[in-house]
């Protein structure tokens, strides 16, 4: 399926779910915000959010610095 992430095509398997997105993306134990189709969703929901062919999704990755 193609979803668009940040304004980028990406191919994910059909049956995906969030945590997928997040690990194919290389975030995974970043300190991230996910918006999927102009919600946010939760860090506890990725394992439970499905994902289907043409879905938005925005993150943010919070960068520290001194």
């Amino acid at each position: 399926m193609q979803i668009r992430v940040n304004n980028q095509s990406v191919s994910l398997a059909e049956k995906s779910n969030m945590s997928d997105l997040i690990d194919q993306l290389t975030l995974s134990g970043s300190r991230i915000a996910v918006e999927l189709n102009r919600e946010i969703v939760p860090r506890s929901d990725y394992d439970a959010r499905a994902l289907h062919d043409g879905d938005v999704i925005e993150i943010v990755q919070a960068i520290g610095g001194g």
